[in-house]
């Protein structure tokens, strides 16, 4: 199967009107990516609540991200999400992935998401790397 790029993605394709349109930065040397965002009321699930999807979307994108120093292209494989505390809407949120782990073409990923500084949710991924 072959994986076009485009720039719709839902979480950080900056021609997608409807999506997150989160810029991610990749730290090539650490394995790490970075991106901070205020998620938009139009995201929310319960009443002034991020979508706990959205949340995971994110996390996820963290997480190919800090893989990017080692392919262009890359899937998820598993995604663990543990939610700790809500996320308000309208609120300025950082969300960090970083590699830990690497067995030939698998990498083990963790990602987080803090608001004012406290940890909101965290993920423990299984990527595949493709090219």
């Amino acid at each position: 199967m072959d994986f076009d790029k485009d720039r719709g993605c839902f979480v950080c394709g900056p021609e997608n009107a409807t999506g997150l349109q989160a810029d991610f930065s990749c730290d090539k040397e650490q394995l790490k990516s970075f991106c901070r965002l205020v998620i938009e009321e139009r995201f929310q699930g319960w009443q002034a609540i991020v979508h706990g999807g959205v949340i995971a979307s994110l996390l996820d994108e963290a997480c190919i991200y800090a893989g990017r120093a080692l392919a262009e292209t890359l899937v998820t494989a598993e995604l663990s999400v543990r939610y700790r505390k809500p996320v308000s809407v309208g609120q300025e949120v950082t969300v960090q992935g970083e590699v830990v782990d690497r067995r030939r073409k698998v990498l083990r990923v963790k990602a987080r998401l803090e608001a004012a500084g406290e940890l909101c949710a965290e993920a423990d991924a299984k990527v595949f790397l493709l090219s």
